[in-house]
C-alpha cells in the first residue's frame, strides 16, 4: 500500500506547523518562569542585613524562605547582623562571609538561624541548554502536527486520483 504523495506532503507539513507551533508556545512560557535557568553557574550573594537577629526574634522575616539555584551556583551568604548566623552548614560570623558549592540537584531544607521558622529551602536546578529546549519543541510538536494533520483531512479530504480502466 503506497500513500499519495499529496498526504505526504501535508503530513510532513504539518509536523513541521506542530515542531514551530510548540517552540513558540514552550519559548513564551519560559520567557514567563521566574527566574532565569538558563545561564551558566555564577557565584549568588545573599547578605544578611544588620539587625536581622532582632527582627526574627520578633517573627519577622527579612529574606525570602526559599531560593532557586542552577547547578554549579555557589552561594555566598554575606553577615552583616551583630551575632553569628547558621544556614546549613555554614558558620557566619558577624562582618564575615562564607560560601557552599551547589552541585546536587534537587530541593534541600537548610538550619537556618535568620528564618523565623528555622529553615530554608534551597532548590538546585540543572541549566536549561538549548538542547533541552529543542527537544522540548520536539517532543510536543511531532505528536501536534500529526493530531493536526489527520484533523485536516477530515476538514478537507484528499481526493483519489482515478486511473482509467486498463484495456
Amino acid at each position: 500500500m503506497s500513500f499519495p504523495k499529496s498526504l505526504i506532503i501535508r503530513m510532513l507539513l504539518f509536523i513541521l506547523a506542530g515542531v514551530i507551533l510548540a517552540a513558540i508556545f514552550s519559548e513564551v512560557a519560559f520567557r514567563f518562569q521566574k527566574g532565569n535557568t538558563s545561564r551558566e553557574p555564577q557565584v549568588i550573594q545573599m547578605v544578611i542585613p544588620a539587625g536581622t537577629s532582632e527582627k526574627v526574634a520578633q517573627g519577622e522575616s527579612i529574606l525570602p524562605s526559599n531560593a532557586s539555584f542552577v547547578l554549579g551556583d555557589t552561594l555566598e551568604v554575606i553577615n552583616q547582623d551583630s551575632v553569628t548566623q547558621i544556614l546549613g552548614p555554614l558558620v557566619i560570623p558577624p562582618g564575615a562571609s562564607a560560601s557552599m558549592k551547589l552541585d546536587q540537584a534537587g530541593s534541600l531544607s537548610y538550619t537556618c538561624s535568620f528564618q523565623p521558622t528555622n529553615y530554608y529551602g534551597i532548590h538546585v536546578q540543572p541549566a536549561v541548554t538549548l538542547a533541552m529546549r529543542l527537544e522540548a519543541a520536539l517532543l510536543a510538536g511531532i505528536p501536534l502536527g500529526i493530531l493536526i494533520g489527520l484533523y485536516s483531512l477530515i476538514v478537507k479530504p484528499i481526493k483519489p486520483k482515478i486511473s482509467p480502466p486498463q484495456m
